[in-house]
């Protein structure tokens, strides 16, 4: 593998680019990320694992194949559904130009319950987000789970940390047959 790799996200948000940034630029310093705008083929505010899965690998192979990236990177947040309650999570997907696929996923956090009816009301999370912070571009800043742990754990924080795992076979090979 290139000690330059090229990378295409496939988002123009900040955040996610700056979580792919963060993990990829510690593994090679000399890499080089780019976000790519893409069709997701998911709806704006995924509602199952399922559908943020679909969502994030959908972003991957998209954006590699637009910017013919050595990797192509997708994450898609969204919710779930869960014994403890409706759930903030999100998922990547980490494509490289030979095929091989990995797949991660972030930490989870419930929602509280005025956000939870909301949501299941069919309104998108980061709108909800800005209403109820009185504030703009939520998403694209430390987004609900910067707000829900009060600066604790940030978007980027988490999805850097999911981006790293998803890494984890390309750059330990030894562990994952392919």
């Amino acid at each position: 593998m290139s000690n330059s790799p090229t990378i295409a996200v496939g988002s123009l948000n900040p955040v996610k680019i700056k979580a792919v940034e963060g993990a990829f630029l510690r593994q090679w310093p000399s890499a080089s990320v780019v976000g790519a705008e893409v069709d997701t083929g998911v709806s704006a505010m995924p509602m199952s694992d399922e559908e943020c899965l679909t969502g994030a690998r959908n972003r991957a192979k998209l954006a590699r194949a637009l910017d013919d990236s050595d990797f192509g990177v997708g994450l898609e947040g969204g919710v779930n559904q869960e014994a403890a309650g409706l759930m903030l999570l999100g998922w990547v997907v980490i494509v490289h130009r030979d095929g091989t696929e990995s797949v991660s996923c972030t930490s989870k956090i419930p929602l509280p319950k005025m956000l939870a009816d909301r949501i299941l009301a069919g309104e998108e999370l980061g709108p909800v987000m800005d209403d109820v912070l009185n504030a703009t571009g939520t998403a694209k800043k430390g987004g609900a789970s910067g707000a829900l742990t009060a600066g604790l754990v940030m978007r980027q924080d988490k999805f850097e940390m999911a981006v790293a795992y998803g890494l984890a076979p390309f750059v330990a090979p030894q562990f994952y047959l392919r």
